[in-house]
């Protein structure tokens, strides 16, 4: 029998925008995905970086778009950013938030109090994504951070959120402001740090996890951090194009054009060197990665051809710290 993708994995620890949903309305295909995942017995834990839901209201939402969900079905970066104050701090601290209520709610039940304001004395700085957010909560954050000894956590830095009518701007824009204004730079507590990975592996008891996103840069990245499996889906933020130039650490183990990808025949890839090149076939398409471009036999719409082009590219660049799409010559299959 074929190996399927989902074959290999214990559970899926999926993200959110960009995969289940873009905005209010699902993806295509990703509910019935996602059930007859959990139908064969894999477990869907959901890693969300959108600090601005309560994980109760993520999970309603989802069950109303077809993926039957509680809310301890759902790890969110505002949850992972008070585990995060609640191990630095003595119960009770103060911490300014700069986010949404489902960030304070989180914060309280982690034993801390939420303040408003620098007036308050807070001794710590939470900042998570509101799409409500103003200027006037961005310069009490600075306010507050001009001192040194204020911790300052972000639940992430995503610089850019799928929504229903395109790419808008993310957390980490407004992140960005606040360390223009103060020259700080925060912890993340959310993707791409591990341990939001870990902790949904963990109550999964998922012992080989497959991550699941559309970002190279959170998903991916906090994937491989954690020692996970990782599938990178093209319905988001992420192309096939990023994910050829990525760096080593954002390389995905996996592409997928959409989540019915996790039932479709796990694909099959064959790399060889030969006279200075890193020569990768993936059905019927072919890839060779010299050192400075990248030739590919096959049809740019087919998928295969992009995975040949990354597994050739990379076994050819290994080891890469900067962001480079290489130029791309392509010829008939």
């Amino acid at each position: 029998m074929t190996r399927r993708l989902i074959d290999g994995c214990d559970a899926i620890l999926a993200d959110l925008d960009g995969v289940v949903y873009a905005g209010p309305g699902a993806i295509s295909e990703a509910p019935e995905s996602l059930e007859r995942a959990k139908s064969e017995g894999v477990p869907v834990m959901f890693v969300t970086n959108n600090a601005s839901r309560a994980v109760e209201t993520v999970a309603e939402h989802l069950s109303e778009l077809g993926v039957a969900t509680r809310g301890e079905d759902v790890v969110s970066s505002a949850q992972a950013a008070a585990q995060l104050l609640s191990d630095r701090l003595p119960a009770g601290s103060r911490v300014l938030i700069t986010g949404a209520q489902a960030l304070s709610d989180h914060i309280a039940e982690a034993g801390l109090t939420p303040v408003s304001s620098q007036h308050d004395d807070p001794v710590a700085v939470v900042q998570g994504f509101d799409p409500e957010i103003g200027w006037s909560d961005l310069a009490e954050a600075a306010y507050t951070l001009a001192d040194a000894s204020v911790l300052w956590i972000a639940t992430n830095t995503d610089g850019s959120i799928p929504r229903e009518r395109g790419i808008a701007p993310g957390n980490g824009t407004l992140v960005d402001a606040v360390a223009r204004a103060t020259g700080r730079t925060p912890e993340v507590a959310g993707k791409p740090e591990a341990p939001i990975f870990r902790t949904g592996a963990q109550r999964l008891g998922a012992q080989r996890p497959l991550v699941v996103g559309d970002r190279l840069d959170t998903d991916i990245l906090g994937g491989n951090r954690a020692g996970f499996a990782t599938a990178l889906v093209l319905t988001g933020v992420d192309t096939v194009r990023t994910a050829l130039g990525a760096i080593t650490d954002e390389r995905p183990d996996h592409l997928i054009a959409d989540l019915t990808g996790l039932f479709a025949p796990e694909a099959e890839i064959a790399v060889e060197e030969s006279d200075g090149a890193s020569i990768a076939r993936c059905g019927a398409a072919q890839a060779t990665a010299h050192d400075d471009g990248l030739r590919i036999s096959g049809d740019e719409d087919d998928l295969d051809a992009w995975r040949a082009a990354c597994a050739a590219w990379w076994a050819r660049h290994p080891q890469v710290d900067t962001a480079s799409i290489p130029e791309i010559e392509w010829t008939a299959a």
